[in-house]
């Protein structure tokens, strides 16, 4: 099996766990934030598909901009205006659907090619990158979970593995 055929399927099956946690997720929930200065919930479901987004154009098109706000501003800069519930749903699935498409069509020799930015202390190849896209998900998803565990949300016991 090759890189883009795991990628793939490891996207999705992660995906499918976060999906059932983004089903929990109410409007009333978006400014919930632990303690000052944390990522309120809605910031984090935006910076999410803001970032897989950002980060896919550098894995699959050497383009940098996300990250040359990204690396010296900080996270926030990176969210344009907050969002809905609702418009962040479909952002998140419509980015999640052109990061499969992307890859899906990505020549299986390039995957091993360099993205760098000296700039930016950054040196990393294609895959690894990508995978870094999965892993990311993973991250927020598990931060969701504990937000809605505060505000007194169950998470199901799929959710959790």
């Amino acid at each position: 099996m090759e890189f883009r055929d795991i990628f793939l399927k490891q996207k999705e099956a992660i995906r499918k766990r976060s999906l059932e946690v983004f089903a929990l997720v109410k409007p009333e929930h978006l400014p919930f934030k632990p303690e000052a200065g944390a990522i309120a919930l809605g910031e984090m479901l935006q910076h999410m598909w803001r970032s897989e987004e950002g980060t896919r154009k550098v894995a699959l098109e050497d383009d940098f901009a996300y990250y040359e706000v990204r690396v010296p501003q900080g996270l926030f800069p990176t969210l344009g205006p907050l969002q809905t519930l609702d418009e962040n749903l479909r952002n998140l699935e419509r980015v999640h659907e052109e990061t499969l498409a992307a890859v899906a069509a990505y020549p299986a020799q390039r995957f091993e090619e360099e993205r760098v930015r000296e700039e930016l202390k950054f040196r990393r190849k294609v895959y690894t990158i990508l995978l870094a896209i999965n892993e990311h998900e993973i991250h927020h998803r598990a931060q969701l979970m504990t937000y809605l565990r505060i505000l007194g949300t169950p998470v199901s016991e799929a959710a959790r593995r």
